[in-house]
């Protein structure tokens, strides 16, 4: 059976996936921080550990739980937000969540999970953000994420160096109507996930040279960095 390994599941594109996944015959290991959020995972039938990507300690202990399996497939999906501008200066617990769950988090994860892909040849996504790209911006609202969503797609570079057994990648998995996107975004949870799926099966069964340290849409579309 496939597997895929979700980081951060328990609400909006992570759940969304996790539901989709299950639907097609996977076999779904979801991540979530607390009690509630590894129920929902559960009900839907996915396999559940604990993990709390912005606490080091917590995030350190992922391949122990993970010990011994094959993974064909990881996304990292967790992810916070923030709106604020450059004009007002960030505490530094806002900063160092962001950081810490956003750009850090991947950085902990990957190199624990890494053995477990290369088996399969497997793909490691990260949920990323146009609001990454230095070439799109034209605004400074959400200064902050923008930057963190940089420093993860530059780890994503890196890392494709590191691991060439895997296919690394950055995703955007477009404006979605979640927590963070609001209600007036154009996608649905849905459809963001239907799409990043086929995206992330086309890369993992016919693996391409132009994708490997990528920076994608959903729907596969390169974007500038």
């Amino acid at each position: 059976m496939t597997t895929v390994l979700l980081i951060g599941a328990s609400r909006g594109i992570g759940l969304e996936l996790a539901r989709q996944y299950l639907e097609e015959g996977w076999r779904v290991i979801g991540t979530a921080r607390n009690d509630e959020g590894l129920a929902k995972l559960k009900a839907l039938g996915a396999e559940t550990l604990r993990l709390d990507v912005a606490d080091p300690a917590s995030n350190s202990g992922l391949s122990w739980q993970l010990d011994g399996e094959k993974i064909d497939l990881a996304i990292y999906v967790a992810g916070v937000g923030d709106r604020e501008t450059t004009a007002s200066p960030p505490t530094r617990e806002k900063f160092d969540f962001l950081m810490h769950t956003n750009a850090m988090g991947p950085m902990m994860v990957l190199p624990q999970i890494a053995p477990m892909l290369m088996e399969s040849k497997g793909v490691f996504a990260a949920i990323s953000s146009h609001f990454g790209s230095l070439a799109l911006t034209q605004t400074s609202m959400a200064a902050l994420y923008r930057m963190s969503k940089v420093a993860l797609n530059m780890y994503i570079r890196c890392a494709q160096h590191d691991f060439p057994e895997i296919s690394c990648v950055a995703l955007h998995p477009g404006w979605v109507q979640t927590e963070m996107g609001g209600p007036q975004a154009p996608l649905t949870p849905e459809q963001s996930a239907s799409s990043l799926r086929q995206t992330l099966e086309r890369i993992r069964t016919q693996p391409r040279a132009e994708d490997r340290g990528a920076f994608l849409n959903h729907d596969g579309t390169p974007l500038p960095w």
